[in-house]
Protein backbone atom coordinates (compact mmCIF):
# COMPACT_ATOMS: atom_id res chain seq x y z
CA UNK A 1 0.00 0.00 0.00
CA UNK A 2 2.04 3.13 -1.25
CA UNK A 3 0.62 6.60 0.22
CA UNK A 4 2.13 9.80 -1.13
CA UNK A 5 2.10 12.24 1.79
CA UNK A 6 2.12 15.79 0.96
CA UNK A 7 3.77 18.36 3.58
CA UNK A 8 4.59 22.17 3.45
CA UNK A 9 1.60 24.27 2.74
CA UNK A 10 0.13 27.29 4.46
CA UNK A 11 -0.35 31.06 4.10
CA UNK A 12 2.59 33.31 2.57
CA UNK A 13 2.31 37.10 1.90
CA UNK A 14 3.16 37.48 -1.89
CA UNK A 15 6.77 37.71 -3.14
CA UNK A 16 7.71 34.35 -0.16
CA UNK A 17 8.51 31.13 -0.69
CA UNK A 18 6.95 28.15 -0.09
CA UNK A 19 8.51 24.55 -0.28
CA UNK A 20 6.41 21.52 -0.38
CA UNK A 21 7.46 17.94 -0.31
CA UNK A 22 6.16 14.57 -1.37
CA UNK A 23 6.77 11.52 0.60
CA UNK A 24 5.50 8.11 -0.95
CA UNK A 25 5.73 5.18 1.58
CA UNK A 26 6.04 1.46 1.41
CA UNK A 27 8.44 -0.77 -0.16
CA UNK A 28 9.02 0.86 -3.43
CA UNK A 29 11.54 -0.14 -6.07
CA UNK A 30 10.95 2.62 -8.49
CA UNK A 31 8.64 5.45 -9.58
CA UNK A 32 8.75 6.38 -12.92
CA UNK A 33 7.55 10.23 -13.09
CA UNK A 34 6.73 12.57 -9.76
CA UNK A 35 4.28 15.76 -10.54
CA UNK A 36 2.93 18.54 -8.82
CA UNK A 37 -1.06 20.03 -9.67
CA UNK A 38 -2.97 22.38 -8.34
CA UNK A 39 -6.78 22.69 -8.06
CA UNK A 40 -8.76 26.16 -7.08
CA UNK A 41 -12.38 25.94 -6.65
CA UNK A 42 -14.51 25.89 -9.81
CA UNK A 43 -11.75 24.75 -12.51
CA UNK A 44 -10.02 21.91 -13.43
CA UNK A 45 -7.08 20.23 -11.49
CA UNK A 46 -4.04 21.54 -13.71
CA UNK A 47 -0.29 19.94 -13.98
CA UNK A 48 2.02 22.85 -12.07
CA UNK A 49 5.41 20.36 -12.57
CA UNK A 50 6.47 17.02 -13.37
CA UNK A 51 9.87 15.21 -13.44
CA UNK A 52 11.12 12.49 -14.28
CA UNK A 53 12.88 9.39 -12.70
CA UNK A 54 16.54 10.61 -14.44
CA UNK A 55 15.42 14.42 -13.80
CA UNK A 56 13.80 15.46 -16.68
CA UNK A 57 11.64 18.14 -16.21
CA UNK A 58 8.51 20.11 -17.68
CA UNK A 59 6.45 23.09 -15.70
CA UNK A 60 3.48 25.14 -16.36
CA UNK A 61 4.04 28.68 -18.57
CA UNK A 62 2.60 30.64 -15.25
CA UNK A 63 4.98 29.02 -12.97
CA UNK A 64 8.31 28.92 -15.09
CA UNK A 65 11.15 31.08 -13.18
CA UNK A 66 9.48 30.70 -10.02
CA UNK A 67 9.45 27.65 -8.83
CA UNK A 68 11.27 24.84 -9.41
CA UNK A 69 10.70 20.73 -8.65
CA UNK A 70 13.04 18.36 -7.44
CA UNK A 71 13.36 14.23 -6.53
CA UNK A 72 15.16 12.64 -4.34
CA UNK A 73 15.16 8.94 -5.34
CA UNK A 74 16.66 7.00 -2.48
CA UNK A 75 14.27 9.03 -0.40
CA UNK A 76 11.07 8.51 -2.89
CA UNK A 77 10.49 11.92 -1.89
CA UNK A 78 9.72 15.33 -4.50
CA UNK A 79 9.98 18.58 -3.65
CA UNK A 80 8.08 21.72 -5.01
CA UNK A 81 10.45 24.98 -4.62
CA UNK A 82 8.05 28.01 -4.82
CA UNK A 83 9.30 31.46 -5.02
CA UNK A 84 8.04 34.71 -5.45
CA UNK A 85 4.24 33.59 -4.96
CA UNK A 86 1.66 35.25 -6.10
CA UNK A 87 -1.95 35.11 -5.43
CA UNK A 88 -2.91 33.65 -8.44
CA UNK A 89 -0.83 30.65 -6.71
CA UNK A 90 -4.03 30.31 -4.20
CA UNK A 91 -4.40 26.64 -4.84
CA UNK A 92 -4.75 22.97 -3.25
CA UNK A 93 -1.50 21.27 -4.20
CA UNK A 94 -1.70 17.57 -5.24
CA UNK A 95 1.36 15.16 -6.12
CA UNK A 96 0.75 12.61 -8.25
CA UNK A 97 3.09 9.87 -8.85
CA UNK A 98 2.67 7.35 -12.31
CA UNK A 99 4.27 4.39 -12.69
CA UNK A 100 5.06 2.96 -9.33
CA UNK A 101 6.66 -0.27 -8.66
CA UNK A 102 6.37 -1.94 -5.02
CA UNK A 103 6.26 -4.88 -3.14
CA UNK A 104 2.20 -4.84 -2.91
CA UNK A 105 2.62 -4.26 -7.17
CA UNK A 106 2.58 -2.32 -9.85
CA UNK A 107 0.36 0.72 -9.73
CA UNK A 108 -0.18 2.91 -12.99
CA UNK A 109 -0.94 6.17 -10.78
CA UNK A 110 -1.29 7.08 -7.57
CA UNK A 111 -2.37 10.67 -5.56
CA UNK A 112 -2.06 12.49 -2.35
CA UNK A 113 -4.76 14.06 -0.69
CA UNK A 114 -3.16 18.13 -1.26
CA UNK A 115 -2.32 20.37 0.68
CA UNK A 116 -3.53 24.14 0.98
CA UNK A 117 -1.49 26.89 -0.04
CA UNK A 118 -2.75 30.67 0.33
CA UNK A 119 -0.69 33.84 -0.88
CA UNK A 120 -2.41 36.67 0.84
CA UNK A 121 -1.74 39.85 2.86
Amino acid sequence: QVQLVESGGGMMQPGGSLRLSCAASGSIFSINTMDWYRQTPGKERELVAGITRGGSTNYAEYVKGRFTISRDNAKNTVYLQMNSLKSEDTAVYYCHARGVASASGWSPELWGQGTLVTVST
